[in-house]
């Protein structure tokens, strides 16, 4: 029983199967067993480091949709998003840099002309904007070079203005740089991107 308990203290799954199987007083520790490698599960899921956006913790396991979803300064994105029928593109692979508008950023659009563009007869312009908020590849904001320009999946340009270690994007402030998703990066920018 002692060596039992010995190999179960060792973590060894199969001999813990056997004992919680043959011996109600060991089966307890088999559940021990069971309850600290969950408890293990969540202290590395815990341990995963991220970038604090809208209240929730962006994290590298999670694509950039999955992350954007969690975050409570993002609604008007995701919905728009969604609306856009991107939800599955911006969760493949990638990988992509998106600059994401806050809801306040959004909010600074007239409300007609948002109200507009989510209806479903402007699907097309709606993808046209938020496509202009992506660029393929993961740049990060060390890589963004003043007075560069990048070419979006819309196919416009956005114009990269650094300034005192401030990244600007068509005049718009990246407010939270490099959130680090598994499918690229996310900027956070206090204005919405309007493509010419």
């Amino acid at each position: 029983m002692k060596k039992q308990f010995l190999s179960l203290a060792m973590g060894v799954t199969f001999l813990a199967s056997i004992v919680a199987c043959s011996s109600p007083k060991t089966d307890s520790s088999a559940d021990s067993t069971v309850v600290d490698s969950s408890s293990m599960a969540m202290d590395t899921t815990a341990k995963e480091t991220g970038v604090e956006v809208g209240g929730a913790m962006m994290v590298p396991s999670k694509n950039i949709v999955e992350n954007a979803i969690e975050s409570k300064d993002h609604t008007t994105l995701v919905a728009a998003v969604k609306q856009a029928g991107l939800v599955e593109t911006l969760s493949g692979t990638g990988p992509f840099t998106v600059f994401a508008p806050t809801n306040e950023a959004f909010a600074a659009v007239p409300k007609a002309t948002l109200d507009g563009l989510m209806k479903p007869e402007m699907k097309a312009d709606l993808t046209k904007i938020l496509t202009y908020h992506v660029v393929p590849g993961a740049l990060k904001a060390a890589d963004l070079k003043d007075g560069e320009e990048l070419t979006t999946v819309q196919g416009g340009k956005l114009k990269v203005s650094v300034k005192d270690g401030k990244v600007m994007i068509n005049g718009a402030n990246v407010t939270i740089a490099d959130v680090v998703s598994s499918n690229g990066i996310t900027h956070v920018i206090d204005g919405v991107l309007m493509p010419k």
